[in-house]
């Protein structure tokens, strides 16, 4: 029988286990859920520990508070210091996160509330199965700084729904409510599914 817990051993990150569902939670409200170097060490290890606990069954990641699930990497880490911050290994490991979620062996499901923006977008397009809070809104803020995605997501995003609809929806800086009853799990005017 499933037991009931919670991994205290994170900063960034919280981990529960209740019964057989592991909830992941990017915990870094006061910058809306965006990830440094440590973060991502963190959700990896979160990751890796559902992974091999037997009881786990399926992985739920979201994040803190109402206003974002993720913005992706914390640019204000980033214009302070030059990078995402110090990690133990001495590497940014985002690839390795990404290989993480789609490797995992047990559905993982994206609960995203608020700003899903940049490379916390790409989080989501990552999980299994997105589910959309009212105040979701998802969207590449790249566009807008004269960036790009760099982190694969709109790759792997073209894999799955095809090559066009992205490429649309990346190239605009708007972020967008979901679409409720189209089986995505976001969608601009421009990117609206036909049947």
């Amino acid at each position: 029988m499933a037991q009931d817990r919670t991994e205290s051993r994170y900063e960034d990150v919280r981990y529960e286990v209740d019964g057989p569902v592991a909830v992941i939670t990017i915990d870094r409200q006061q910058r809306y859920n965006a990830f440094r170097g440590r973060t991502v060490e963190e959700l990896i290890s979160a990751f890796r520990t559902a992974w091999a606990d037997r009881s786990v069954q399926v992985v739920i990641l979201t994040g803190a508070g109402e206003k974002a699930f993720c913005t992706g990497g914390d640019v204000k880490q980033r214009a302070e210091t030059g990078d995402y911050g110090p990690t133990e290994s001495g590497m940014f490991e985002i690839g390795y996160l990404h290989k993480v979620i789609r490797d995992i062996p047990k559905p993982v499901i994206a609960a995203v509330n608020g700003l899903a923006i940049g490379g916390g977008h790409v989080l989501h397009v990552l999980c299994d199965l997105s589910i959309a809070s009212e105040t979701a809104r998802f969207g590449q803020a790249g566009p807008r700084v004269g960036s790009f995605d760099a982190g694969f997501g709109s790759a792997y995003l073209a894999r799955v729904v095809g090559r066009r609809r992205p490429a649309r929806c990346g190239s605009s800086a708007g972020s967008t409510p979901p679409s409720r009853p189209s089986g995505w799990a976001w969608s601009t005017p421009s990117c609206r599914p036909t049947s």
